[in-house]
Order: C-alpha cells, then structure tokens, then sequence
C-alpha cells in the first residue's frame, strides 16, 4: 500500500508546480491588459462613429422611454415591453417628424425661391412703407445683400440634394436607431451595470457623476426639449389661424429658436408680425404681437413646471453647446452637446476635489449655487429619482446586483 502524501507535501508540490508571479510579471501582465483594454475601445469607437449621431438619438430615445419600460415589464416580458415602446416611438416620433422636416424642407425651399424671383411683394410692402410715413428702398438693401443671401440659398439648396442623394445612408441609420433604441430598453440595466463595474472609480463617485449627468440629461432632453416642442405647436397654431404661408416651416424654426436662451418664440412672430404689417393686414399683425407675447411668456411657467427651475444651464453652455454639437454629432447635437459641456464641467469639479485630496462630494446646494452648471435645484424630477420611489423603480435591481457580487 503505498503511503498517502501529507497536506504539507502536497501544499508544496503545488506550490513548485505553479511558480509565484513577481512584480514584474504583474507590471507585464497589467501593461499588456492596457494596452489590449485601449486599442478595443478605440476599435469599438472607429466601428461607432459613422453612425453615431443614429447611436445617440437612439440613446436620447431609450432614455425618454426608460420609466414606460419598467412600468410596463411588471407586466409582461422586457421584449415584449421593449418591441411595444420602439412600434410606439416609430409611429408617434420618428415617422412624424421625418414627415414634418421634409415639409419644412420644402416649404424652406419655396421660401428661397420666392425671396430669387420677388415673390414676397416687395413693391408692395414698399409702398405700404411710405404710407405710414417709412421710406424704404428694399431693392437697394437686396442687391446690397444678394450674395450672401444667394449663398446661403445656395447651401440650403444643395444640403437638400444632398439629403436626397443620402437617403439610402439615413435609412439605414434610422434602422440602428431602432435596434440600439430596443436593445437599450431590453437590456439597459444590464449594460449599466457592466458599465458601473468596468468604469475604474470608486461607486460613490460614480453615483454622484451619474446623478449629475442624469439630471443634465433630464433637464435637456426632457425639460428644454418640451418647452420648446411646446411654444412652436403653440405658435404654429396660430400662425396657420391667421393664414400666414410656410405654417410648417416657421413651426420647425420656432422650436429650434426656443432651445437657445434669449431668443425663443421672439425670433419668429416678431419678424412675421412685421411682414404682416408691411403688407396692410394690421389686424393679423396685431393679434400675432399679443399672442406671440403670450407663448414666449410660457416659457417663465412651463420650464419650472417641466424641470423646477428657471434655467438649466448657463446661456453660454447652451448656446455652445448646441451649435457646437450640431457640428460634431449631427442634429441629435441640438440636445447631446450642452449636455457633453455640462458633463465636463462636473468631471472636471470631481476631478479637482480628488486632486485637491477632499473626498467630501459637492452638496446640493453647492451644486444650485454653482453659475455655470446648476443641475440640482429643488423640484428637478430625474430619471434616478424617480427610481427611489418603490412605485417606479428603475436603476434599484442592477444596484442591488452590484451590491450582492460585491
């Protein structure tokens, strides 16, 4: 019977048979998983980025429809759930406002045309000009005017074939949308937990980064967005009541005004109360300056109904933001960039507090307070608060998963 070998030996059998790694296999080991970890992501973003600006308006979608997902997955399956909301954002979003852009679009187009062959009257509202005592020479100020204005004309112009020679491309980018928009609300918690764990910082500064960026995104995509979907619907209304032509297009061009601070609804009815006074209708130039008044004084009782505060960002965010993010994302930028700047600043306030050896995070009212990026006033009704209501719970079990692998 041969002798059975003792724990002791054994442990030292094993231990010969699996050498030790020093420090330097793992320096070796951590560099090579570096490296590996950098050129995949910077592969994955290659693969992302000729559709990207599809990514992020099927992320702003999946974002907007993420509470009717949990809600509707205490009753059926996340799929199930899932298939239903992108069916409902298909019929009620994207079909819609592709239908209406390409009227804008049109009716943008009829517009230059009519500006090229003085098809506005000119001469007209001319003589109604002097009649009221105004000596106006419009022809003068055209030809003044004529190249820069034949210009951009020009732009809109070939933009719109351009647009037309893309189709195939847009259609196969608003296919994407569709799949990331339906795979986010699928498996959205899942994919927020894996990033929770392979983003290297601790969990309470990722919870007060992702709190920040929420309410950044709650406020932009959800309040700003809203208020002024709301005032160009308003004022379309009325516009199309008082018979003024390109209703559509002066409706696409009011909402994209109302997301700028300090212009608005103002930048529209003002200018087509003129005209409509230029050309003698004083009574439909009259109710417009009383009811344009009206929808742009909305804007001071529906924004803190809709995002409890009167502001969201700084004017100088927005107004960057938003031009800047229409260059580098596409149109989805109107809403994504002033909400990359409002995240750098808050990475950037974490990044310094760490530096600066001060773990304590920013409190609420430091963060109302602060003139560049107030993202935490009173009132604010986010995503992650709503997910500490037990009635909506939304981000709670992939917490609690982390919570129990931890």
């Amino acid at each position: 019977m041969s002798p059975v070998p003792s724990r002791r030996a054994t442990g030292s059998d094993s231990t010969e048979s699996t050498p030790a790694r020093g420090p330097t296999q793992w320096l070796s080991d951590r560099t090579g998983l570096t490296i590996v970890a950098i050129v995949s992501a910077l592969l994955g973003i290659a693969v992302i980025l000729p559709y990207l600006q599809y990514v992020l308006l099927g992320l702003v979608l999946a974002y907007i429809l993420m509470p009717a997902q949990r809600r509707l997955e205490r009753y059926v399956s996340s799929m199930t759930a899932a298939l239903a909301l992108v069916a409902v954002a298909i019929l009620t979003i994207l079909l819609p406002l592709t239908y209406v852009l390409a009227i804008a679009l049109d009716e943008a187009l009829q517009i230059a045309t009519a500006i090229q062959e003085d098809g506005l009257g000119i001469a007209e509202i001319e003589g109604q000009l002097e009649s009221t005592g105004y000596s106006v020479d419009l022809h003068e100020m055209w030809e003044t005017y004529q190249e820069p204005i034949g210009s951009a004309l020009q732009g809109l112009a070939t933009s719109s074939l351009e647009l037309v020679t893309r189709l195939p491309n847009v259609l196969i980018g608003l296919t994407v949308t569709v799949f990331v928009l339906f795979a986010l609300l699928r498996d959205g918690g899942a994919l927020v937990a894996w990033f929770r764990r392979v983003l290297p910082v601790r969990d309470e500064l990722q919870e007060e980064l992702c709190t920040g960026l929420d309410q950044l995104m709650w406020a932009s995509v959800v309040g700003n967005v809203a208020v002024a979907a709301i005032q160009a619907v308003l004022l379309g209304i009325g516009l199309a009541i008082l018979g003024v032509p390109a209703v559509i297009f002066l409706t696409v061009a009011t909402f994209v005004l109302a997301l700028l601070p300090l212009v608005g609804a103002f930048g529209v009815w003002v200018p087509v109360s003129i005209y409509l006074f230029a050309t003698g209708q004083y009574v439909a130039a009259a109710v417009l300056v009383v009811y344009g008044s009206l929808v742009s004084a909305s804007d001071t009782y529906l924004r803190p109904a809709l995002i409890g505060r009167t502001s969201a960002f700084n004017s100088a965010i927005v107004v960057v933001g938003i031009f800047g993010g229409l260059l580098v994302f596409g149109a989805v930028g109107l809403f994504i960039g002033p909400v990359v700047l409002g995240g750098a600043k808050i990475t950037l306030d974490v990044f310094a507090r760490e530096r600066a050896g001060n773990g304590e995070p920013i409190s609420a009212d430091e963060r109302a307070a602060d003139p560049a990026v107030n993202t935490s006033a009173v009132g604010v009704m986010t995503v992650l608060e709503r997910a500490a209501d037990p009635e909506t719970d939304i981000l709670g079990d992939e917490r609690d998963g982390d919570r129990d692998e931890s």
